[in-house]
């Protein structure tokens, strides 16, 4: 009774961090589309927020509120990524965090980011693939096999066995 919590919690954790993971590539070219439309980044997340129903979303409106509250917004998204505890996440704050602070262009770093992430999404992909295929090795050859060489060589053992060869 007292584990049933726990795994519960962990599993909407692990949900929710995987759902900030499939959707932060898409949402990168949003805010890079937004960008280059002329937007802030702050007008960017908003448009985020207000458009999109996920866990990013709620996340970015919830770093809207504390910045309007008064906090500072490197700050506010350095404790989403830390809250969060996505890779790819705190990547793109880093990533957010080294423009400003440097005066580089963030759309083009964002893009880029964009890309590595899918990328990155691609190679787990294919390995989750491989290792699927070695694991189907299993079944296959304790269930399908014999039930393969039955099929196969049944019909030859009756034979031999009507024609005296085998007794």
């Amino acid at each position: 009774g007292l584990y049933l919590p726990t795994f519960w919690l962990r599993y909407k954790v692990k949900s929710r961090r995987d759902e900030i993971r499939f959707v932060i590539p898409d949402v990168i070219d949003v805010l890079v589309v937004c960008g280059e439309a002329g937007l802030t980044f702050e007008a960017a997340i908003e448009k985020v927020g207000q458009k999109y129903d996920h866990a990013l979303a709620e996340e970015f409106v919830r770093v809207l509120q504390e910045v309007r509250l008064g906090k500072a917004r490197l700050e506010a998204l350095n404790d989403m990524a830390q809250r969060c505890g996505v890779e790819e996440l705190n990547n793109f704050v880093q990533a957010v965090i080294q423009s400003e602070q440097l005066g580089s262009g963030l759309v083009k770093v964002l893009g880029i980011q964009a890309d590595e992430i899918r990328q990155k999404r691609l190679m787990t992909a294919q390995e989750r693939g491989a290792r699927a295929s070695l694991k189907l090795l299993i079944p296959m050859v304790g269930c399908i096999f014999p039930t393969l060489w039955v099929i196969l060589l049944g019909p030859a053992l009756i034979l031999l066995m009507h024609s005296g060869v085998v007794h």
